[in-house]
C-alpha cells in the first residue's frame, strides 16, 4: 500500500517514535512517502530517501518558558512564506504517489491532504492524551485554562482520524471512541541499551540558556552529563562537575542507560525512555506547555519521580535526590512491550483500509 506520512517537526520525540513506525511499515512491504517540518527532516532523511521538507509550526523559548508572543509572529511570518510551498509539494505529490492511506504523527498538512482526497487516517502521536481521555483533578489542578486550551487545540489540530494510536506511560479512563491507549514506541538503541547504577545525572533540555538551571546542578556535587543547553557546541566543555555535552545519539544513550537519575523537562520522548530503563526522573516542564506539565505530574503520580514548576530553589533538586531509592523502588515493577503492540495495531487499522 502506498502510505503518506506526516511527522511534525517540533521537538525531536515525533521523528524518532515515526522512524519505528516507518521502518516496521517498510518490512511490511508497503510504500512510505514521508512529509516533515524542523529538525525531524534531517533525522529523517538520513535514514529514508525521498524525504519532503515542509512548513511546520515552532516554538521559541527563553529561560524554560515558552516566548508565546514571539512564536506566534515567528509563525505567522514563516507560514505566509510556508504556505504556497506546502500546497506546490501536494500538487507534486499527487501527481507523482497518489497514496492510498495516510498516518500522521501529529502533522496538519498530511490531515488536510487526507480530508481532501477522503483518505483513511491513522493518528500516531502521544499529544491525544490530553484530548481523548479523563484525567484526575489533582492532575491538572492550578493550570485548569492551560488544560482546556491546549485541549481543545490538540482536539481541532487532527480531528477526525479513522483511529487514534496514543503513546503513553500512564493509563486514564478513555473517554472518546477510536482510541486505544499503547506504551511508549521505542527507537531500537534504547532498546538494546544496557542499564546500570552510575554515579552521574543525565540532564536533558530542549530549551537553550537556562543560566538558572545551571547554577543549581552546579551546587549538586554530582557529575552531571548535560545536553541541549548549549545546543550548538561540537566538544564538549567541562566545568566543575558540569559536563555540557555535543549531541551523540550513543553517547546520549549510553550516559541515559547508566545514570543514577534524570533531570529533564516535560517532553514525553525522554521521560518514556527513562521510566523503560528504570530511571527515576525529575521533571520540570516547560512553563506555557501544558503537555509536559501533565507528563511531569503523571510521574509523580505514579511515583517514577517527582515534579517540579524550576529549580530555583536549591532544595527541590535535593529533596529528589533524597528520593531516588523510593523511585528505584516503584520503577522496579515497569514492564512494557509498546513496539509489539504498535506493530499488531498499525497493521489491523491499515488492514481494514487495505479492504
Amino acid at each position: 500500500m502506498k502510505i503518506l506520512y506526516g511527522v511534525v517537526g517540533e521537538g525531536m520525540g515525533h521523528a524518532i517514535r515515526s522512524r519505528v513506525v516507518v521502518e516496521h511499515l517498510l518490512r511490511q512491504g508497503h510504500e512510505i512517502q514521508i512529509m516533515a517540518s524542523g529538525r525531524a527532516v534531517d533525522f529523517l532523511a538520513a535514514r529514508f530517501s525521498g524525504v519532503r521538507r515542509i512548513r511546520g509550526l515552532h516554538i521559541l523559548y527563553e529561560e524554560n518558558r515558552v516566548r508565546r508572543g514571539a512564536t506566534f509572529w515567528s509563525n505567522v511570518l514563516q507560514q505566509g512564506v510556508g504556505i504556497p510551498r506546502n500546497i506546490a509539494a501536494y500538487y507534486e505529490l499527487i501527481e507523482e504517489f497518489d497514496p492510498r492511506a495516510v498516518v500522521t504523527d501529529f502533522e496538519s498538512w498530511t490531515w488536510v491532504y487526507a480530508r481532501l482526497h477522503h483518505l483513511p487516517i491513522l493518528s500516531i502521536d502521544n499529544q491525544q492524551i490530553l484530548s481523548r481521555c479523563q484525567h484526575p483533578p489533582e492532575v491538572v489542578r492550578g493550570h485548569e485554562t492551560d488544560f482546556l486550551i491546549t485541549r481543545t487545540f490538540i482536539r481541532s489540530k487532527v480531528s477526525g482520524c479513522d483511529h487514534y494510536l496514543v503513546n503513553t506511560f500512564f493509563y486514564p479512563e478513555i473517554t472518546r471512541p477510536r482510541t486505544t491507549l499503547i506504551p511508549p514506541i521505542l527507537r531500537p538503541e534504547i532498546l538494546a541499551a544496557a542499564p546500570g547504577r552510575g554515579d552521574h545525572l543525565l540532564v536533558y533540555q530542549t530549551a537553550e540558556g537556562n543560566e538558572g538551571l545551571a547554577r543549581t546542578l552546579a551546587g549538586t556535587g554530582f557529575e552531571c552529563r548535560i545536553y541541549g543547553m548549549r545546543r550548538g557546541i561540537r566538544e564538549e566543555q567541562v566545568e566543575g562537575n558540569l559536563r555540557y555535552r555535543p549531541f551523540s545519539e550513543t553517547a546520549f544513550v549510553e550516559d541515559l542507560a547508566t545514570a543514577r537519575a534524570v533531570i529533564a523537562g516535560g517532553g514525553f520522548t525522554t521521560l518514556s525512555e527513562a521510566v523503560y530503563l528504570r530511571k527515576p526522573v525529575l521533571s520540570v516542564p516547560v512553563l506555557g506547555q501544558f503537555e509536559q506539565v501533565l507528563n511531569a505530574r503523571w510521574i509523580e503520580r505514579l511515583g517514577y519521580g517527582q515534579a517540579a514548576e524550576s529549580l530555583a530553589d536549591r532544595q527541590v533538586i535535593h529533596t529528589f535526590l533524597r528520593a531516588i531509592p523510593a523511585c528505584e523502588e516503584r520503577l522496579a515493577t515497569y514492564e512494557q512491550d509498546g513496539n509489539r503492540r504498535l506493530y499488531e495495531e498499525v497493521d489491523r487499522h491499515l488492514g481494514r483500509s487495505a479492504e
